[in-house]
């Protein structure tokens, strides 16, 4: 059964969900980093907020760790390359919490334009100061929304509601997303030149970290309030209390900080700023949905394989999961096949999928092939880190799909380029299992074993009597024999599975039968 270690406070509907699931449970908060270290070998999954930092120190004594949860969208806390390395998938919940988060923008854009938070005070102590407090209206105004993915579009679509003007910035936003958005789609200094208010809806990036600079604050309309309840970071803190202090900035109402909990920050007392702390995603609703959420997405993950709201994977669906597993080791195996008889550098790597494979998600198998092709020279790479090992090293990765497949219903190619050729295996499956149909250009019938031999040998009478007299003699017991010839007739390939490993003494042995002409050992 595998197990979950709850390490921040969260709703009890998390740990209730765990269970439920048939997933074995422990909730302890409030622990130190040594403490966390000294536990964190015994569990599979470990589920966060934000107290917690999961750092590359942390992850390293994670021995058995294959997930880490977010409740909530930011994973500033989490050492996401660290995690990716050791092949753990670190996912979080970016819907459970959008409407609160989009609520409170909104609430802060009224807040910050009216100056709501200021007038209460003064007026529960005692005054009156009618006079003192004219606020602006946000109808008509131009709203500038600055990231347009599900938060952004939320706000979005209520501030329209309210009958502003938007224009909105995100470097993956479309023309066609713009437009169905209802809004203007404007370059990043153009939110700045343009808009009366200005929000924030982007995670924080070595792209977006001051986003909101002393000079984009310069660009400004005298009079323009800022509002960010995204994360903190993205503004630069002393350029803004300077644009409030110089009456440049009208407002500005921040819910988040760069360095928190924000117990003395430079803002704090500048006139018309307004700070709450960091309560986008405090509502009852939403610490409840993001905890359902977080040990649902765990629970599938550690009992069905299905990956969801991932980082660093492929999203896989529960009702994926059982379909493409069998695939998913096809790859991997057919990765590991190549690895192991290639150990050479690559230069580019295509799987080809045919048939009814390409009705599914090839991601997973692309990752798992690459997974198991880099485990000969990197025995730590896997499904999550592959991929980005590829890159890393210059190692082109194509991807291509043939609908019809003449031999099988479904069949996956994996093609390596060298400096020199192209190898080329092709697999399937067949009942329920991964087999090998062609390999290196020659067709076959074999599966995959523990142990096995590669022989590549001339075609010429007498070979397989002396590779079975020399197993035989060494007391290794043949499971599968499988050969094919190459096209020219005058060469063969042939996979044997054995039950035992063959010693590098054997295999020298069988190297020396005259017709043999390469011999590698297999494991699997």
């Amino acid at each position: 059964m595998p197990k979950v270690l709850i390490a921040d406070k969260m709703s009890v509907s998390a740990a209730e969900v765990f269970k439920a699931r048939g997933v074995d449970v422990d909730v302890i908060t409030g622990l130190s980093k040594d403490e966390l270290i000294k536990i964190i070998p015994e569990y599979d999954g470990l589920a966060v907020r934000s107290s917690t930092r999961p750092d590359a120190e942390i992850i390293a004594q994670a021995k058995n760790l294959k997930v880490i949860g977010r409740a909530g969208i930011g994973v500033d806390n989490i050492d996401i390359p660290a995690a990716t390395e050791r092949g753990i998938v670190v996912m979080n919940t970016p819907f459970g919490n959008a409407v609160t988060t989009a609520e409170h923008t909104i609430a802060m854009l009224f807040a910050a334009a009216r100056q709501i938070p200021s007038a209460s005070t003064r007026t529960q102590n005692g005054e009156w100061p009618k006079s003192d407090f004219k606020g602006v209206e946000l109808f008509n105004k131009t709203l500038g929304v600055i990231g347009c993915g599900n938060i952004g579009a939320l706000v979005i679509e209520r501030a329209q509601g309210l009958k502003m003007k938007v224009v909105g910035y995100d470097p993956y936003l479309t023309q066609e997303r713009a437009l169905k958005l209802g809004i203007e789609k404007v370059e990043l200094d153009d939110i700045f030149k343009r808009s009366d208010f200005i929000t924030l809806h982007t995670p924080l990036t070595d792209a977006t970290k001051g986003v909101v600079s002393r000079e984009r604050l310069g660009m400004t309309k005298p009079g323009v309030v800022l509002v960010n309840c995204a994360r903190g970071g993205l503004v630069d803190e002393e350029a803004l209390k300077d644009a409030l202090e110089a009456g440049h900035v009208r407002a500005a109402a921040l819910d988040v900080f760069a360095v928190e909990p924000a117990q003395d920050n430079q803002l704090f007392g500048t006139k018309n700023f307004i700070a709450t702390p960091h309560l986008g995603a405090s509502t009852l609703e939403a610490q409840e949905n993001v905890a359902i959420q977080v040990a649902e997405q765990m629970s599938d993950y550690l009992l069905t394989g299905a990956v969801s709201n991932a980082l660093n994977m492929p999203s896989i669906s529960a009702e994926e999961a059982p379909r493409l597993r069998p695939y998913v080791d096809l790859a991997d195996k057919l990765g590991v096949l190549m690895g192991q008889l290639l150990r050479t550098s690559i230069k580019s790597v295509e799987i080809t999928y045919k048939g009814l494979v390409t009705d599914l998600n090839t991601q997973p198998m692309t990752a798992a092939a690459l997974a198991g092709l880099l485990q000969s020279i990197m025995p730590d790479a896997n499904m999550v880190s592959a991929p980005i090992i590829a890159k890393e090293r210059g190692i082109e990765v194509k991807e291509s799909y043939v609908k019809r497949a003449a031999r099988a219903e479904s069949l996956v190619r994996l093609t390596i380029e060298t400096e020199e050729r192209k190898f080329a295996v092709v697999g399937t499956i067949y009942r329920g299992e991964p087999r090998i149909v062609r390999l290196l250009g020659v067709q076959m019938d074999s599966g995959f074993d523990k142990h096995m031999l590669y022989v590549r040998n001339q075609d010429k009478p007498g070979f397989i009597g002396a590779l079975g007299q020399i197993l035989g003699e060494n007391k290794i017991n043949i499971a599968t024999f499988s050969l094919g010839r190459m096209k020219n007739y005058e060469e063969a390939v042939c996979l044997v599975a054995v039950d035992t490993p063959v010693p590098e003494t054997v295999a020298n042995q069988i190297r020396d039968i005259d017709q043999v002409l390469i011999v590698n050992t297999l494991a699997f």
